[in-house]
């Protein structure tokens, strides 16, 4: 048995898409990226940004498609899952997918103006399903 836990703090790039499944379940899909910066041996300033597919599920899904905006900044945790496939020009490549079990609104503005911050305090999270799959 074992047990994986990613988190990451990034900057939501792409709007949240909510969607259903067949059996009524919410799943809501967002991106995110994530920036490391540093300075090289010369001084310079380095930037290489990582982007993450989050998917949330159930009342997390209905909560980040309210909540969740393009630019603001958010905390994920969850489990992570690198995906191969083919691109456009028909090259192998890869991308990394994260199930969401806990998000947090850290900041950054959100698409009316207003900063970030925390989701209701009265969804009860505790009682969420387990993840389909």
């Amino acid at each position: 048995m074992g047990y994986q836990q990613t988190i990451i703090i990034g900057n939501v790039g792409k709007a949240p898409e909510l969607r259903y499944t067949q059996g009524g379940t919410a799943v809501c899909d967002f991106s995110v990226a994530v920036t490391e910066s540093w300075k090289d041996t010369n001084g310079e300033r380095k930037e290489k940004t990582t982007w993450i597919k989050v998917t949330a599920w159930r009342a997390l899904a209905e909560v980040c498609n309210q909540y969740v905006h393009k630019g603001m900044q958010i905390m994920v945790v969850g489990s992570v899952e690198a995906n191969a496939y083919m691109n456009k020009s028909g090259e192998a490549a890869a991308s990394l997918d994260l199930t969401a079990r806990d998000i947090q609104f850290l900041g950054g503005r959100n698409a009316s103006g207003q900063s970030g911050g925390d989701a209701p305090d009265d969804i009860d999270y505790s009682q969420m399903d387990a993840i389909p799959f």
